[in-house]
């Protein structure tokens, strides 16, 4: 009974949409707008590492964001275009200088990034698929946050950090190049 009342909300009130609303609120509150130029090559960064993922695996995806209102590919472009532009105007101003309260900072944005993605998970907005779990997206986090900061500083490095990752996690995961669009 519970969960059809939950697949009931889902239609009318877009968990997605809910969590990029709250970003783009907390970006506004918090975020470093008068800099933004100086966090938009990261921005970029992140989106087009996403972008990367979703044509990477389009036939043979890790994970999915499933939105009865904007469909995978429109909560896809949602969260690019403004959940991660959000996140780097919140995350690197205040990123720390003292190297335990970065491990800190940083175990926070993991721990932010993987509650959304257990209460999308448990409301049926986000599946995952060929061998990905929440272990894997914690892992993953836990690679982001320091790629973003190395991205922000040294851009190159990042790059190819990011590449060699990739790499890494295709081959784990056999994914095959027919996969590709």
């Amino acid at each position: 009974m519970i969960s059809i009342q939950i697949s009931n909300l889902s239609v009318f009130l877009d968990y997605q949409i809910a969590v990029t609303l709250i970003l783009a609120f907390a970006a506004w509150k918090w975020g470093d707008w008068r800099n933004w130029g100086l966090y938009y090559p990261t921005m970029l960064f992140f989106i087009v590492g996403n972008f990367s993922y979703t044509l990477l695996t389009y036939n043979h995806p890790l994970w999915e964001f499933e939105s009865p209102l904007l469909k995978t590919t429109g909560s896809d472009f949602l969260i690019a275009m403004v959940d991660f532009p959000a996140t780097v105007l919140i995350f690197l101003p205040h990123y720390p200088k003292e190297k335990i309260r970065q491990i800190l900072y940083i175990l926070l944005w993991v721990l932010t990034y993987t509650l959304i993605e257990i209460v999308s998970y448990k409301l049926g907005f986000f599946s995952y698929h060929n061998g990905w779990s929440i272990w894997w997206s914690v892992l993953f986090n836990m690679i982001l946050f320091p790629l973003l900061w190395l991205h922000h500083k040294k851009p190159p490095l990042a790059w190819l950090s990011s590449i060699v990752l990739a790499l890494l996690f295709f081959t784990h995961f056999k994914l095959p190049f027919s996969s590709m669009k």
